[in-house]
């Protein structure tokens, strides 16, 4: 069932003359995002609830079980809205992933996820390090597919376009073609969107571990971000803004290359540490 994604609201419009220091009003309508709490539970465990924006629910939790490691490797066998009452009663706002109990059993979590990690250092790192096996190297990096690739997404960024609220993530090859973009109202909402689409076989050519692939953020390249590019096997992780040393030093460990502050053919290289 698709889900209402923007919503048009009325507002009042200020507008200044700068030559004559006066200011006009007048009402018009306005494109918003549209923001609902969506919870994800694994073989009918909670174990997030994240603020998004509707629309790619199932991606969203399965890519989510997947680059927190819920999944420990078992396959999804289903994913469907709703765990023991109709979906239309939840308001579509519960997702339940399936692996017919083969994942480990999870630990109920109460609290919300938000906009922030959560992360608090090198301990944590170092839990990741031990989960995750460093990735092989790429031979050769090619600036001029890091350079372009923020343009590239722009076509995919429709709501961004109808209402400037929301990040996008992209996958994309070592050519530079854009595979897959979602938008959601957070970042990482995107990025498990981006993810999920992978797990499930909706990108053609394309699957998890996403070597010799990049994915793109339109934000800041947080330690989150490099935790899902790390757990999904991508390769070349683009963001728009800058980096946390958190996300560096996680970067240079898994062996993931890491630009940002990408715009157009202006851009800092984190990891490696030299090209």
């Amino acid at each position: 069932m698709p889900r209402r994604r923007t919503e048009r609201m009325i507002v009042t419009r200020v507008q200044g003359d700068t030559a004559e220091s006066t200011k006009s009003t007048n009402r018009r309508p306005d494109e918003l995002i549209v923001e609902e709490p969506m919870s994800i539970q694994l073989d009918g465990t909670l174990v997030s609830t994240t603020m998004r924006t509707p629309g790619h629910d199932y991606e969203l939790a399965v890519g989510f079980c997947h680059t927190e490691g819920l999944l420990a490797g078992h396959p999804v066998i289903g994913v469907r809205y709703c765990a023991d009452g109709s979906a239309v009663d939840s308001e579509f706002n519960v997702v339940t992933v399936e692996t017919g109990g083969q994942a480990p059993p999870p630990t109920p979590r109460l609290g919300n996820v938000s906009s922030s990690c959560g992360w608090c250092g090198s301990e944590q790192l170092d839990e990741l390090c031990a989960r995750l096996e460093p990735m092989t190297p790429l031979a050769d990096v090619d600036l001029d597919v890091i350079g372009s690739i923020a343009d590239r997404v722009l076509d995919g960024q429709g709501l961004f376009a109808a209402t400037g609220s929301v990040h996008a993530a992209a996958a994309f090859d070592a050519h530079g073609e854009v595979l897959v973009t979602r938008e959601d109202v957070g970042r990482h909402n995107a990025v498990d969107k981006v993810i999920g689409a992978l797990v499930l076989g909706s990108v053609p050519g394309a699957s998890v571990p996403a070597q010799g692939l990049g994915l793109f953020v339109s934000g800041r390249a947080s330690i989150e971000m490099v935790q899902k590019a790390w757990a999904a096997g991508f390769s070349t992780l683009v963001a728009v803004s800058a980096p946390t040393a958190l996300a560096v030093a996680a970067a240079r460990r898994a062996n993931l290359v890491l630009a940002g502050f990408v715009r157009g053919n202006d851009f800092n290289v984190y990891a490696p540490e030299r090209l």
